[in-house]
């Protein structure tokens, strides 16, 4: 979903101005814009934006989430792949000097973010040793689940993200283990971050309508849970390779995952030392005992070796 205009973010107010640019929302790029100002505030006021934080933002749209963050926060970088909307939100803005507006796409695939965007963070945040980066947007829908989890796997993860996305994505991001959205996001984001959602949004907030209901979601980073993963790209490799075939044993999963590294024996006896049945799936098992089965298998292997599973 992109964000929208300015203050005056209604239905009516996007619809006159798109009529008048001869421009309609395009669906492809999940433009879909935030028309409740009380829910537009609540999604930056949950951000707790203050004078110190470095704030990207992606999906610009034209600019009245933008604008609302540039007021709070030390400097806002605003992410958009639409030219038009680039353009209008910096004809919107173009007297405060504390928006960095990006003509680009922030995913360069799905397993990397765009290098360009994540330097002018680090840029920003070289300013000041005390500046904090903040994720706060409303997130296109198809990019939410990649940009959020590539940014916990960077160096630069973030110290809260808060965002507005679709609700089935924020239900998986929060979900509890032995429920149907428990899964690889749940482990990779609750390993390292504190989550909620803030707010279910139905469909008539935004224009267009979405077909479905959207949330306010916030991840906070926890240094503390962070510190647990002593090899994160071990860690999210395994936690994506113990979810790729949710329904099947975990034990199975595992000897597929190590196929030609392990010997199936090595794979029992590191179940046997958890107290772990080869007939559970990984569903069942919580986030802490997902981390110490990495960790079990992770010393198993050279550091040399440690970065992929395959």
């Amino acid at each position: 979903m992109g964000e929208g205009s300015s203050n005056n973010q209604t239905r009516a107010y996007l619809m006159k101005r798109f009529e008048t640019l001869g421009i309609h929302p395009r669906g492809k790029l999940g433009q879909n814009f935030l028309i409740d100002l009380n829910l537009l505030r609540l999604l930056y006021q949950s951000a707790e934006l203050e004078k110190n934080d470095v704030v990207l933002e992606v999906g610009t749209g034209t600019g009245s989430l933008t604008g609302a963050m540039a007021r709070e926060a030390a400097v806002v970088i605003t992410v958009e792949v639409d030219s038009v909307m680039h353009e209008m939100a910096k004809q919107e803005h173009w007297d405060k000097p504390n928006i960095r507006f990006l003509f680009a796409d922030i995913l360069e695939n799905k397993n990397r973010l765009n290098r360009d965007v994540l330097n002018v963070v680090r840029e920003e945040l070289a300013k000041s040793p005390d500046r904090r980066f903040k994720l706060c947007a409303n997130l296109p829908y198809q990019i939410a689940t990649p940009l959020m989890s590539n940014l916990l796997l960077s160096d630069v993860p973030p110290y809260s993200m808060t965002v507005t996305i679709q609700k089935e994505v924020g239900d998986r991001i929060c979900a509890k283990p032995r429920t149907k959205d428990y899964g690889a996001l749940a482990v990779w984001t609750q390993a390292q971050c504190d989550c909620r959602i803030v707010r279910i949004m139905p469909p008539s907030v935004f224009w267009p309508r979405p077909k479905v209901d959207s949330a306010i979601v916030q991840c906070v980073y926890n240094q503390k849970k962070r510190a647990r993963i002593p090899n994160l790209r071990f860690f999210h490799e395994f936690v994506r390779a113990l979810f790729f075939h949710r329904r099947k044993f975990i034990r199975s999963v595992l000897c597929s995952a190590f196929k030609n590294r392990l010997e199936k024996d090595v794979v029992d006896k590191v179940l046997t030392e958890m107290d772990l049945k080869g007939e559970i799936r990984a569903e069942t098992l919580t986030v802490k005992q997902i981390l110490e089965l990495s960790e079990k298998f992770r010393v198993l292997f050279p550091p040399e070796k440690q970065t992929l599973l395959s």
